[in-house]
């Protein structure tokens, strides 16, 4: 038998933790953040302290935002790094529930380790304990059951020698990738075991890349070889998998046009002239308008979900073809899709030897000249009066301030839909949208997340007073820290993208704007006062030029700077976009309603007839 090391399990642990690299030799948890508790503080807070040279320890304000900055890094760092995650037992741990459905989601990986009850049951219940009646074994943290990729409870020290190599293949496998939770009970924490001293020896985790199987390859290539009208939807894998290199090389020797979702932004520049930009309920014209005639779709690294798919009302072509390019099969294989299970980067390449002297007809030179003609005027800056700017123009003001280093980010409400149809990224890494799980409260977070994770890059965060309210106080950790990154908040008063929503289907205004809303005080909130007092630097602004000048001057600051401008809830982008199911009530005493649900029956019978 091998030489042993008696520690904690919290030590080992976290020894092991400090042990795993990857394969650009870095390590691959990048540190933890904690808040703790009455089940984390004896055991792995003890353990991190000894650790805290080498793991560095981070304090945030709330479990959920601080695994929102843990995933927000995961993703800036194409997954090849990440961050955990610890709390107490209790509220503590049900805080990141949200968080780690957003990861599940995204298929980003986070490290979740919440504080479990006492394995031993001798002072159960124990403080914050949830008691199932009929099932001894449960706690509060089997709720990360459903949203975790791999889950595991923790109740004897030598679980560990099992449960963490399970936990980190789940991390760095793309295939599997996601939030991984290990419920780790409080006494055991404590509790001392021999381990392995080879248990600690550094490990590297290298990128699986999946290659295609000879068969599916062979049968993608001669649906593209038939093709005269394909087009690519490029997702999220194209950048995980370092892939935008190979997918231009692709696009550019086969003249097959591609399509961006949210996560796939910035594969190509936005002035590729292979690139037709945004796809879906959010896209633009170019990509839409391609994307209903293509008699081929291939979607690379996309889980094609309904923003990006127009509820599948938009692949129209009774004859198309889809080929879906995935790591999982999972995805690989939806609606009927002809799977060709592979690693993005791989996949694109071998598809591109296979199809030597392929080339897909022409695209029409004057779509993308169209759509900007169209949607270039809605951001420039307004002439003088008196109208609130539009989010449009907002998102003029930060692109004309921007340069090749910025970093833009949102995650839900009203600007993901702008960002995704007018926001011009330069080149990959540019654009950071979580639109998968559309978190509200993942913003600020996350921003500092893609700061920690590239220093050197210009971040800039938008963010709606609505989602500024559910989640603002990692800007305090943010300040305390030292971490710079620009946040510009849209104030519309309230919920504007969902207050739109509900007109759309025929609704009346209600519960969403301020204005609508059953309050005996009217709103007044000063949102750069309150920023200021938790550390940030913030301005308020009264015009689109004040807002240009403002961010001007964000070089200057260390921490948080937050800009803060009043805006119009009600305009949004008209041109674009396609149909997206949202449920209308089959009866109502409202005509609106009515009328709304005939259109949308309209909508499901030509969906489904396709």
């Amino acid at each position: 038998m091998g030489n042993t090391v008696r520690l904690t399990a919290a030590q080992a642990l976290v020894r092991y933790l400090g042990a795993q690299m990857n394969e650009a030799g870095e390590p691959f948890i990048a540190g933890v953040w904690a808040i703790f508790g009455h089940g984390n503080v004896a055991g792995l807070g003890e353990a991190l302290h000894g650790a805290k040279d080498s793991l560095p320890t981070y304090r945030g304000q709330n479990e959920q935002t601080m695994a929102h900055c843990a995933i927000a890094y995961a993703k800036q760092t194409r997954r090849m790094r990440a961050m955990a995650v610890t709390s107490s037992i209790g509220p503590g741990a049900t805080n990141m529930v949200t968080a780690a459905a957003l990861a599940h989601v995204n298929r980003l990986p986070v490290l979740i380790i919440p504080g479990d009850v006492f394995a031993t049951r001798g002072p159960d219940p124990v403080l914050q304990q949830i008691e199932s009646f009929g099932d001894g074994t449960v706690s509060a943290n089997d709720c990360f059951r459903p949203v975790s990729r791999y889950y595991d409870r923790i109740s004897r020290p030598e679980h560990l020698l099992t449960a963490l190599p399970r936990a980190f293949r789940t991390m760095t496998d793309p295939a599997d990738c996601g939030p991984v939770t290990l419920a780790f009970c409080q006494d055991v924490q404590a509790e001392a075991y021999d381990y392995p001293e080879s248990f600690f020896e550094p490990r590297v985790w290298y990128q699986r890349r999946i290659r295609p199987d000879e068969a599916e390859l062979a049968r993608a290539v001669a649906a593209i070889r038939s093709a005269k009208r394909p087009v690519i939807v490029s997702g999220g894998g194209v950048h995980y998998s370092g892939a935008t290199d190979v997918l231009q090389s692709f696009v550019e020797s086969h003249n097959i046009p591609i399509t961006e979702t949210q996560a796939g932004k910035s594969a190509l520049a936005w002035d590729h002239p292979l690139n037709l930009g945004p796809v879906g309920v959010t896209g633009g014209e170019p990509a839409n308008a391609t994307c209903a005639e293509a008699d081929l779709v291939l979607a690379v690294g996309t889980r094609l979900q309904d923003f990006t798919t127009g509820s599948w009302g938009l692949f129209s072509n009774p004859n198309r073809e889809m080929i879906c390019l995935n790591t999982a099969a999972y995805d690989a294989e939806k609606h009927g899709a002809m799977p060709l299970q592979s690693d993005a980067r791989v996949g694109l390449e071998e598809l591109g030897e296979a199809l030597h002297g392929y080339r897909a007809d022409p695209v029409a030179d004057t779509l993308k000249a169209d759509w900007f003609g169209k949607v270039d005027a809605l951001t420039d800056a307004p002439g003088d009066g008196n109208a609130l700017p539009t989010d449009m123009q907002v998102v003029g003001a930060v692109q004309r301030a921007s340069d090749n280093n910025t970093v833009v980010m949102c995650a839900a409400g009203t600007m993901p839909g702008e960002l995704h149809k007018l926001w011009k990224a330069p080149r990959p890494g540019a654009y950071h949208m979580e639109y998968g799980f559309s978190c509200m409260g993942y913003e600020i977070a996350g921003a500092m997340g893609i700061k920690m994770a590239q220093p050197d890059r210009d971040v800039i965060c938008f963010t709606g007073d609505g989602t500024y309210m559910m989640a603002n106080s990692e800007m305090a950790t943010a300040a305390m820290m030292g971490v710079s990154f620009t946040v510009v908040i849209t104030d519309n008063r309230g919920f504007g993208c969902i207050n739109r929503l509900q007109m759309g289907t025929g609704g009346a205004e209600f519960n969403n704007l301020l204005d609508h809303a059953v309050h005996e005080t009217p709103s007044a909130i000063d949102f750069a006062a309150h920023a200021a007092a938790m550390g940030a630097t913030s301005v308020k602004v009264g015009s689109i030029v004040e807002l240009e000048q403002a961010l001007a001057k964000r070089g200057e600051v260390t921490g948080p700077y937050v800009v803060v401008i009043d805006t119009d809830p009600y305009p949004s982008t008209e041109y674009g976009g396609t149909w997206w199911e949202v449920a209308v009530p089959e009866v109502s005493i409202h005509p609106e309603v009515n009328e709304k649900r005939a259109a949308y029956e309209v909508a499901i019978k030509e969906r489904n007839t396709k």
